[in-house]
């Protein structure tokens, strides 16, 4: 309760202030968030205060509307009164991630669609980020709503996770910063953005009741790095804690996780709302730092409802608790411009505009995985294309639950179950199928469905070019049985492979896939979910009119058994069963696991190739002020123009880490054929710590350190140079330690 003090000292500022009907000094844009929501919370009954910690569902649920609900946005996550006679206006909530969602009607609305969060880290493009963040901001604004449920940043640590294609991959640093410039884009609208779930929700399966334990030091370097990375760089206005448990108590009233960790240790200065049906108490949750239940009807009872009211009244949840939460909601309203700024639904939306945002993420993140024989680029006029499978004459795959946006034009495959939650199955109506038609010249593009593989291979037999387009379809609440292609697509491939080995394919998924026909198939191309304009970024990848330069977020295992976890923990048919999850593998997530085992994946976290070449130079590293800073040059070599994504490792000579290695730094680079250009990249110095049991410091062991320079994290050639640093303590931000 950090605010508590502040709040006291300001309104003990303040007395004997007489407010005349019409004066509202909390309305003074000159002054501070936490001034404004001082002045206005004295001002506020008890009534009016609790008002702030309870959200109702903003769609009808189980038939239980009431009046007050009436005044939400149809088909919403949420809302929360607000205050008209302070002038404080009400919150309207919107599921999110890749653009407006709307929970199940026959009338949604339809409204832009960025790819997957995964999709757009593997742009490793920070201003791609902020740009698509600033426009499903906009659009939520438009919308009339003015918090949008969007900053997913929990690791994948599960690759067969089904909400992993709404999160941005397993690396802390690289979630972290490319999820705070979303954040940052989506608030620079007005918008409240949400960092979520808050903490450790790597499954769906069990996902209510499971128990994620693990080793909170190394939770401290990995899952909730990641998280304070986010916040750090965005300062966003609300986190969202998650359904499951950790390390026993659940998320949303885990006094560690709420209290000491994201409001004592990293000074959050917003509120926390409950996921939707993740409130189990009144007095535990209040007192554990929870500020907000979201989506009451979900939960067995409305415990920040009359409950919580008693419980202040009785003293069980202290009055100052109830004041931090009022206090909490408000600061944010002010510090975000909610309550300067309000919301009207109804404004334009510049659909051509945003759907040319979309494309441009779902180019840059499309990830060229083998391009034998120079396969792609294709060229206009190669005779016979023959595309198969993946509904690819009609649009592009997204992913399933509450984060699905319904697009312009409607679903291009309608009556796919499941039909309702987590569906509907929605295609975007972007057909790659068209788009390569438009640019085949004079060559024949023949389609097949693909539910036949013996008649697929036979159209693909004499085909110059064969596209063999696959999916995977999960989402909230479902996550993928097996890391296998399911509805026996890879049996598909293999058949069309066999008949002709000039077969590229095109992949529409979550996440991290097998691929047991790799050796086959001529060239693979990672579209991700691809969002609205889809078909037309992938055309233009397989074209050549885009250089892929899309980077993998997630290491992609070359089996299950390479997992920490070969066998996905839980049983979908028991959603309710009690079960514990042992993250035994601490901080090693991902790439770091391979590397700490020895383990040689499928394609290594960071990989992606390109129709041109890069060539890498002048690696120096040097100790400036307390921070290392590295520098190189990075020159196209190849034919044509592209986007390199350099990265930079590092590694300790001689002391331990929870892997060989961490990333620390890349950049994205666009050159010219010939052109070259100079890096500069300043290491977070947390990054060469450790943190001890119990302790609240990174300590930098004295030595030495290797720098990499490296194309991926499975590059087995880096370039290398060795620093020497002193013996460093660092506060948990990364800044000296003070005594």
């Amino acid at each position: 309760m950090k605010h508590t003090k502040y709040l006291a000292l300001a309104i003990a500022a303040l007395p004997g202030l007489a407010l005349a009907a019409d004066t509202r000094p909390w309305m003074d844009t000159a002054l501070d968030p936490d001034r404004r929501a001082a002045l206005v919370l004295k001002e506020m009954t008890q009534k009016e205060k609790l008002n702030w910690a309870y959200g109702y569902f903003g769609a009808d649920h189980a038939g239980n509307k009431t009046k007050k609900i009436e005044a939400a946005l149809p088909f919403s996550a949420g809302y929360i009164p607000g205050v008209p006679r302070l002038g404080l206006p009400a919150l309207f909530e919107t599921d999110a991630g890749i653009g407006v969602a709307t929970q199940y009607t026959k009338t949604p609305r339809e409204r832009t669609a960025l790819p997957s969060g995964l999709a757009t880290a593997a742009t490793w493009n920070r201003k791609l980020a902020f740009e698509g963040g600033k426009m499903i901001g906009a659009e939520a604004r438009a919308s009339g709503f003015n918090v949008m449920l969007a900053g997913g940043v929990n690791l994948l640590r599960e690759p067969r996770n089904g909400r992993n294609f709404e999160y941005a991959g397993e690396d802390p640093l690289h979630a972290g910063l490319m999820v705070a410039e979303q954040v940052r884009g989506i608030e620079s609208n007005h918008v409240i953005a949400t960092i979520k779930h808050f903490a450790l929700n790597a499954q769906e399966t069990g996902r209510f009741e499971l128990d994620a334990r693990i080793d909170p030091t190394a939770a401290r370097m990995s899952d909730l790095l990641a998280f304070q990375i986010a916040l750090e760089q965005s300062g966003a206005g609300s986190f969202m804690c998650a359904y499951n448990r950790v390390n026993g108590p659940y998320s949303c009233e885990h006094p560690w996780l709420l209290n000491e960790v994201l409001k004592g240790d990293w000074g959050f200065k917003g509120y926390v709302m409950s996921d939707w049906g993740a409130t189990h108490s009144t007095v535990a949750a209040a007192n554990a730092g929870l500020d907000q239940q979201s989506g009451g009807e979900f939960d067995k009872s409305n415990y920040f409802g009359g409950a919580l009211e008693e419980a202040v009244k009785n003293g069980h949840v202290p009055q100052k608790r109830l004041d931090d939460i009022a206090f909490r909601v408000l600061r944010t309203m002010f510090a975000k411009g909610v309550v300067d700024h309000p919301v009207k639904e109804g404004s334009a939306i510049d659909f051509a505009a945003h759907g040319a945002i979309s494309q441009a993420d779902a180019e840059e993140a499309i990830v060229l995985l083998k391009n034998e024989g120079g396969l792609l680029p294709l060229r206009a006029g190669a005779g016979k294309i023959v595309v198969i499978g993946g509904h690819a004459d009609v649009g592009v795959l997204a992913g399933g639950g509450s984060s699905l946006v319904y697009p312009v034009g409607g679903n291009a495959v309608p009556n796919l179950l499941p039909a309702t939650w987590p569906g509907p199955v929605m295609y975007y109506p972007s057909s790659p199928l068209k788009a390569v038609q438009a640019r085949a010249g004079v060559a024949q593009v023949v389609f097949d469905s693909g539910a036949d593989p013996a008649r697929a291979a036979r159209l693909a037999a004499d085909a110059d070019v064969v596209l063999v387009f696959a999916t995977q379809w999960v989402g909230e609440a479902l996550d993928a049985t097996s890391l296998a292609l399911p509805d026996g697509q890879d049996a598909l491939i293999a058949a069309v492979a066999a008949a002709n080995p000039r077969t590229a394919v095109v992949l529409e998924n979550s996440g991290p896939v097998l691929m047991p026909w790799l050796d086959r198939v001529a060239a693979v191309v990672e579209a991700w979910y691809p969002g609205t304009r889809g078909g037309e970024a992938i055309a233009r990848v397989l074209f050549g009119e885009v250089n892929p330069s899309g980077r993998l977020p997630a290491t992609f295992p070359a089996s299950e058994g390479q997992l920490p976890r070969p066998k996905l923990d839980g049983d979908p048919a028991q959603p309710e069963m009690q079960f514990a999850v042992d993250y035994h593998e601490g901080a090693a997530v991902g790439y770091k696991w391979f590397d700490l085992k020895g383990h040689k994946p499928l394609f290594p976290f960071g990989f992606g190739l390109s129709y041109t070449r890069f060539g890498y130079s002048g690696l120096a590293a040097s100790v400036e002020d307390g921070e290392v800073r590295v520098r190189f040059q990075v020159v196209n070599t190849g034919g044509v123009p592209g986007r390199d994504v350099p990265q930079v490792y590092v590694a300790p000579v001689n002391a331990r880490w929870e892997a060989p290695k961490r990333l620390a730094g890349w950049d994205k680079v666009e050159l010219a054929p010939g052109a070259s250009a100079q890096v500069d990249i300043a290491i977070d110095p947390r990054l060469f710590g450790m943190m001890k049991k119990g302790a609240k410091t990174w300590q930098v062991a004295p030595g030495q350190y290797h720098i990499l320079l490296a194309r991926h994290a499975g590059d087995a050639a880096p370039q290398r140079v060795t620093i020497r640093l002193p013996s460093w303590t660092l506060n948990l931000a990364g800044k000296p330690a003070t005594k």
